[in-house]
């Protein structure tokens, strides 16, 4: 960090923690005599006065406690990844008959949603006919079918059918499926193509329910939309049931259950452990697990007072709700879980199998006994499929055209053209920097003819992408992840319904979860290549999976690590951070600054003194041009209090619209785990209309609360992706708990010219980043890739 002597004015001497302080003086080289370590002595953090800290999840695979809600009641207590899994009601979208005829008016978001149910119900359709036992001559169709039939004709002595030998007639083309169009910039969603609301007697059957077992009569709409048709009498049936939907905790499905059944409900209740076992692999996945090993599930149901755990487990699985799976492991995985060598275990109750040991005396392999949630096992399942298809499909041929872009590239570059050329998937590992050369890749694969796009997560992500690529890159070679799953954006799709493509290169690789990889690499052509491009020390996905840490741990294909560094200070910094150590670099230009602060009320002032004042005045870089990152929503320096502070310097009003007003910054969720930007323009009785970064946006009246935020200040999760001229990142004392090496990456990580960072965690930071990694996942993909994919060499 930067050591250069203060100058005379320093914001040290700034008065009250006011929003008005906009005539302080100070710029940020003021404070930049402090690295990212201890405070002085007379800042020690006073935490016996601070909230409490805004990460208070327990990881349910860690066996430290039961995993906490999405939404908890207590707004300072919520977190990050709580808040981010609370947008998910009410964003399922449309019927599924229904997406193509209305593709034309769906928003993105919707498509994309749309997009999602088409795709999930052709991957379950597909596992289920690989269930099924095929019978001799089922799976036959067309010629094939007849000649069979004629076979069995002649056998039994009758006269063939004419037919088999007549002049088949040509099949009828199946015309390509038209894309969803993106929608006008003045055009507002219409109510009839908006997710349908429950019936109003349904919502008032459900509100009786609630009345009567003692429950909120608000959270009626979203208990009919999560149970859907006969939600009244499933819930007299089974009170247990509120626990599907979103801000309800198992401690209060408890007292309603009380309530509705008397004497009759007991902590033993079958309903109760089955409930209880969705519910916490509901909670695993938002903790980024696609599925919980046995032992872990039932120390966790343990823990909620379920006196027979594997009978909920079993009676879970009976009904459906749940699958099971064991999943052989070599050595090294089998020292990693835990397990020995022996005898294979029999379903989710541990037995063993005697028939495994085999007649030879040879024990059999050791296994993990897994269950999880079946929408992401069958994701799971599918996307390693598809990658082992994309991996064995691409012509032996295919490499000869690219020997003529080959030659001319050097370094990473050249190793990245030359690995894909003679492979269908290939990884790439780098930073912000290294973005140029899948660039350099995507502009030499459209030289050759290939129907070449690179995909982002976010719009900022396309939009500095598409910069590399310079005036010349063809309109479409750049898009969005969600815009290309909705149709939106991209070539489309062929007859068959996979994308028009020749290669797809995908930046942000860490950012995709299980099921969105599943519809990418589904969608794909045969022979087509694909290139997962990011940086692994980033925060992972927001929904379930760690895609490309497993294909990296896989080594199923080819590997090309970037030898770009990201430049200056700050690059300098989060390279140090990224290997576990936190070091004190040089800042001539005041590029990183430290500014020390004793308690959150402190914090609060100085990110808004930074924001509004200083960083503008020293590097001509506007308010709308920096961001705020912080751990978590609540607390006295989440995003909330600093967001508040901030519209209270920048953009004051009474907030009209739902806390409000026109000019506001805000970040919209179209859907869990993503976080777009933009700004209010109005309100109307359609419901806020927004100005985004792929155009306007009206969001319902009822989705307000649920779907934007403030966007001033924003967390960790909902800035990946992005960057920004400026960043501050806000560690309050109450944050230590939160910190993690990968937090700590990706938020300081955000700032392209300038990192402030606001420190009142001590000891804290440096621990982070040394000694706290990411939180690990359970995931089955390994597993899946070993059997269909052989280790690249």
């Amino acid at each position: 960090m930067s050591t250069e002597s203060v100058p005379p004015e320093s914001t040290e001497n700034a008065g009250p923690a006011t929003p008005d302080a906009a005539e302080e003086p100070g710029t940020p080289d003021d404070t930049a005599t402090a690295r990212p370590g201890p405070a002085p002595a007379d800042s020690a953090s006073t935490s016996d006065d601070d909230t409490p800290p805004a990460h208070d999840t327990q990881d349910v695979s860690e066996g430290e406690g039961e995993a906490t809600l999405a939404a908890d009641a207590d707004p300072a207590a919520e977190t990050e990844e709580e808040t981010e899994a609370g947008t998910e009601a009410g964003t399922e979208a449309g019927k599924a008959d229904d997406a193509a005829e209305a593709a034309a008016q769906l928003s993105e978001a919707q498509a994309e949603l749309a997009a999602q149910k088409l795709e999930r119900e052709r991957i379950e359709r597909r596992r289920a006919e690989k269930a099924e036992p095929i019978a001799s001559g089922t799976k036959l169709s067309g010629k094939a079918a007849d000649l069979l039939a004629a076979v069995r004709a002649v056998e039994g002595g009758a006269k063939p059918p004419a037919t088999v030998f007549a002049e088949p007639a040509p099949a009828p083309r199946r015309p390509a499926p038209e894309p969803a169009r993106r929608p006008q910039p003045v055009a507002a969603v219409p109510a009839a193509v908006a997710a349908p609301a429950p019936a109003p007697e349904a919502v008032e059957g459900v509100r009786r329910v609630l009345a009567e077992g003692g429950a909120p009569e608000t959270l009626a709409p979203q208990t009919a939309a999560a149970l859907g048709e006969g939600a009244e009498e499933l819930l007299r049936e089974d009170p247990w049931q509120l626990l599907r939907v979103p801000a309800v905790r198992p401690e209060q499905a408890d007292g309603f259950a009380r309530a509705l059944l008397g004497p009759q409900c007991a902590p033993d209740d079958e309903r109760r452990g089955r409930a209880l076992t969705v519910w916490l692999l509901e909670q695993a996945a938002l903790a980024g697990h696609t599925a919980l090993e046995l032992p872990t599930l039932t120390a966790a149901l343990g823990r909620q007072a379920v006196p027979d755990a594997e009978a909920a487990v079993q009676s879970a699985l009976a009904e459906g709700e749940a699958l099971v799976f064991q999943d052989a492991l070599d050595s090294v995985d089998a020292a990693r879980s835990g397990q020995s060598e022996g005898p294979a275990e029999n379903g989710a109750n541990g037995t063993t199998d005697g028939d495994e040991s085999g007649e030879d005396g040879k024990e059999s392999r050791p296994v993990r006994v897994l269950v999880g949630l079946e929408r992401y096992a069958l994701a799971e399942e599918s996307l390693a499929d598809a990658l082992a298809r994309v991996v064995n499909s691409l012509a032996k041929e295919a490499s000869a055209p690219w020997e003529s872009v080959t030659a001319g590239a050097s370094g990473s570059t050249a190793e990245l053209l030359r690995a894909v050329a003679g492979h269908g998937l290939v990884l790439h590992t780098g930073g912000d920097a290294s973005r140029a050369e899948p660039a350099a890749l995507l502009s030499a694969a459209r030289t050759l003819g290939l129907r070449a796009v690179a995909a982002c997560h976010t719009p900022d992500g396309r939009q500095r992408f598409a910069a590399l690529l310079g005036e010349g890159a063809a309109e479409g070679a750049v898009v969005t992840v969600p815009g290309l799953l909705a149709g939106t954006e991209g070539p489309g799709r062929d007859a068959d319904g996979a994308f028009a493509l020749d290669l797809l290169v995908l930046l942000d690789a860490p950012q995709l979860d299980v099921e969105s990889a599943a519809m990418l690499v589904e969608s794909l052509p045969d022979g087509a290549r694909l290139v997962l491009s990011g940086d692994p020390a980033v925060l992972w996905s927001a929904g379930p999976g760690r895609v490309f840490a497993d294909l990296l741990a896989a080594r199923a294909c080819p590997q090309v690590a970037s030898r770009t560094p990201d430049p200056g200070p700050i690059g300098e910094l989060v390279s140090g951070v990224g290997i576990g150590e936190l070091n004190q670099v040089d800042a001539p230009g005041n590029e990183i600054v430290i500014v020390p602060v004793r308690e959150a009320g402190e914090a609060v002032h100085r990110t808004v003194q930074l924001v509004a004042d200083s960083v503008p005045r020293a590097f001509g870089i506007t308010p709308e041009e920096t961001v705020a990152i912080t751990p978590g929503h609540g607390g006295a320096a989440g995003t909330r209090a600093l967001n508040a502070a901030l519209k209270e310097r920048l953009n004051p009003g009474p907030g009209r619209f739902g806390g409000f007003d026109p000019g506001d910054r805000i970040a919209y969720s179209p859907a869990p785990g993503r976080t777009v930007p933009g700004r209010v323009v109005t309100a109307d009785a359609e419901g806020l209309h927004l100005s985004c970064a792929d155009g306007p946006v009206v969001v319902p009246r009822e989705r307000v609360e649920q779907a934007v935020r403030h966007g001033w200040a924003l967390t960790a999760h909902q800035a990946v992706g992005s960057r920004w001229p400026a960043a501050v990142v806000v560690l309050p004392g109450d944050a230590g708990q939160a910190l993690s090496r990968p937090w700590v990456y990706t938020a300081f990580g955000r700032g392209e010219r300038h990192l402030s960072v606001v420190h009142g965690v001590e000891q804290a930071l440096p621990k982070a980043v040394t000694e706290v990694p990411a939180k690990p996942r359970t995931t089955r993909l390994p597993v899946l890739l070993r059997t269909q994919v052989p280790a690249a060499e």
